[in-house]
């Protein structure tokens, strides 16, 4: 599992990257009552946004940490958005995705680079 410097983590299983956020950036957020998950088939590039959560909080942006096309979203998530609180690293994923580059995932953190990091 890498991390970026957004919160977002990912896990590669067969060339196929699962994304979610992490603990942190659930906890910052507080509870998610809403989740806009991208479209199966689309391209997402690094760094761009591909989900949107929505707490009762704020609206917040999820980057893709790497580039490709989505293949699966967390369907769960539509009827269950508070998986993103009670499991943001297993349960509550958000979306899987083919990478297009490899190197990519390689130039990304790895945990204790990331919890470093955190305030």
């Amino acid at each position: 599992m890498k991390f970026t410097e957004t919160h977002e983590w990912i896990d590669i299983e067969d060339g196929i990257g699962t994304v979610g956020v992490t603990d942190y950036a659930q906890k910052e957020l507080g509870d998610i009552v809403y989740v806009e998950l991208p479209k199966v088939g689309s391209e997402v590039k690094k760094g761009q946004e591909a989900v949107v959560l929505e707490s009762t909080k704020a609206a917040a942006d999820v980057y893709s940490p790497v580039s490709g096309k989505i293949v699966e979203v967390n369907a769960a998530l539509n009827n269950a958005s508070e998986l993103v609180n009670t499991s943001p690293e297993k349960g509550g994923w958000l979306f899987k995705l083919v990478l297009e580059d490899l190197e990519e995932f390689d130039s990304l953190l790895d945990k204790q680079t990331y919890q470093a990091k955190l305030p």
